[in-house]
């Protein structure tokens, strides 16, 4: 690595970590310092303790007045405590506990109690999660302590009095210390359950953004790609026969164009049919993109009923080229429950996809269309679909066709996928022997249950 140099026997130095760290050693002394309310209260308190010293207000006058400034001491250990409430719990709680039965034993000044529960409630605020469930139990268990053993000393009610004050200066801290724990906690618990929510939110909407940009494309490309491929087929037609045209004009002046003409005019025929054909199809997915509700009525998907319309346009569009198109329908509309639209749509677009890719690249021949319902594995009859037609092999060289970028074998895979449907593209053997391409699709009727 630039600007590195390492060594294989290099040995660790002492402190390697904090010296090559900065960070790390930051961290582990910002955790050392004071925070700012442990300074405030370590001053307040001490501050408070000089003026009730100076004054002589002891919580036990005889005893206070006995010790004196020795009261100071216990004092400054429990606010020198105070300083490390946050970052050195459960510790200085044990060296404030100490400090107070000292105070306790020389009478006691009213701001180390004070301090005291604060360091208390910090324990169990602050303190690691084992400290902080411990220090309400044995205050509790510290205060009934308390409580009867005064009683069976001094046998008297007052006695109650002591065992009071003892659960304000433990129970009390130490359990609202608990409460607002809690709250932390569930509100923590909280705020990140938000962010788990929001970014499961995030992830449904990108993939729900993404599957419907492909179902976009694939709509986009099922319906308009038929239609532009004959375009392109017949225009380079077209094209072709105006070229051929004028070159056998400049060498045979004497022969008639008009089977030129004809079957040019033919071609432009088809190009502005499929033109049109394909501006509506456009014109009704925008209207679908944009309001699905636009004309008062929802837009209508394909089915098989228009495979023949379909069949129609593809003999159209292959006029002159040797294709011959066939539609072997097996199914019994009158015995068979209609199928769900969504199987509709796949089975229509696989057959349009096929067609499609036939007037591409196919050679003479027939392209056969067969729909029949089958039963696989004892479950509910699938729709199966299969498109054959003539490899390229057998086309003629001076036909025109049109180039693909294989988008429609992804959508139609795509398509039979997110039914649960299996689909096959690829070439067979033919009957004759020749080699043909066969596009075979089966659909489940009824939807597959995962386990």
């Amino acid at each position: 690595m630039p600007g590195t140099s390492l060594s294989m026997n290099a040995r660790p130095r002492p402190f390697a970590g904090l010296r090559g760290h900065p960070h790390r050693a930051a961290h582990r002394l910002g955790g050392l310092r004071p925070h700012r309310d442990g300074v405030l209260i370590a001053l307040f308190g001490f501050a408070g303790g000089l003026i009730l010293w100076h004054f002589g207000l002891y919580n036990t006058p005889d005893t206070g007045r006995r010790y004196g400034a020795w009261l100071l001491v216990p004092l400054a250990v429990v606010c020198l405590t105070a300083l490390g409430r946050r970052s050195a719990q459960p510790w200085v709680l044990a060296v404030a506990v100490a400090a107070l039965v000292g105070d306790f034993v020389m009478g006691s000044l009213l701001a180390t109690v004070i301090v005291f529960t604060d360091i208390v409630y910090a324990a169990v605020l602050y303190g690691p999660a084992r400290v902080a469930r411990a220090v309400l139990p044995v205050s509790v268990a510290t205060t009934v302590a308390v409580t009867l053993g005064l009683m069976a000393v001094f046998r008297k009610p007052e006695t109650l009095l002591l065992g009071v004050l003892c659960a304000g200066i433990t129970v009390v801290p130490a359990w609202t210390g608990m409460v607002i724990r809690d709250h932390r906690n569930a509100a923590a618990a909280e705020r990140l359950r938000a962010e788990q929510t929001a970014l499961l939110a995030e992830m449904d909407r990108v993939q729900a953004v993404t599957a419907e940009r492909a179902r976009m494309a694939r709509e986009l490309h099922d319906v308009v790609a038929n239609h532009l491929s004959a375009i392109a087929i017949h225009s380079t037609a077209a094209l072709s026969m105006s070229s051929g045209d004028e070159d056998e004009g400049r060498q045979h002046e004497g022969t008639p164009d008009e089977p030129f003409r004809k079957a040019a005019g033919e071609a432009l025929g088809v190009i502005r049919e499929n033109s049109v054909q394909g501006l509506a199809e456009m014109r009704r997915l925008i209207g679908l993109l944009r309001d699905p509700h636009d004309d008062g009525t929802p837009p209508t998907s394909p089915t098989l009923a228009g495979v023949d319309a379909l069949l129609d346009r593809a003999r159209a569009g292959a006029a002159g080229t040797g294709l011959r198109f066939t539609l072997h329908d097996d199914r019994d509309p009158a015995s068979e429950q209609p199928l769900p639209a969504p199987v509709e749509l796949a089975a229509y677009r696989v057959v349009q996809e096929s067609l499609t890719n036939a007037l591409k690249h196919s050679g003479r021949g027939t392209v056969a269309v067969e729909l029949r319902r089958a039963r696989t594995g004892g479950t509910a009859p699938a729709l199966a679909v299969r498109v054959t037609s003539p490899l390229e092999s057998t086309r003629r060289h001076d036909a025109p066709r049109a180039p693909g970028s294989g988008a429609g074998l992804i959508g139609m895979r795509e398509r039979v996928e997110l039914l649960g449907g299996d689909l096959y593209a690829g070439p067979v053997a033919g009957d004759g022997g020749d080699g043909r391409w066969e596009v075979r699709a089966e659909l489940p009727v009824e939807e597959r249950r995962s386990p």
